[in-house]
């Protein structure tokens, strides 16, 4: 379950990003890179912590939080339910 929801979080990312808020090449980028991270040990399921990966995400969350909040807040939510399936 967690990791449906999980899914439904970076699909919801995805369309923000389709709605092409004011970010720079590399803020978007950052981001893209963060979602194959995700949805790469979504593929692998295999258990093992990675923190490096809730990292990245929590500085992607301070990095928008002021400009872009509908962001921040989605990748928040990621921060939560990857949290919840123990990555």
């Amino acid at each position: 379950m967690p990791a449906r929801e999980l899914q439904e979080q970076l699909d919801t990312l995805r369309e923000q990003l389709e709605q092409n808020p004011p970010l720079s090449e590399a803020e978007r980028n950052n981001l893209q890179e963060l979602m194959q991270q995700i949805e790469l040990q979504l593929k692998l399921e295999t258990g093992t912590q990675d923190a490096s990966l809730a990292d990245g995400v929590n500085l992607a969350v301070e990095r928008f939080e002021l400009e872009h909040p509908a962001i921040a807040g989605t990748l928040r939510n990621i921060v939560q339910t990857l949290g919840n399936i123990g990555i």
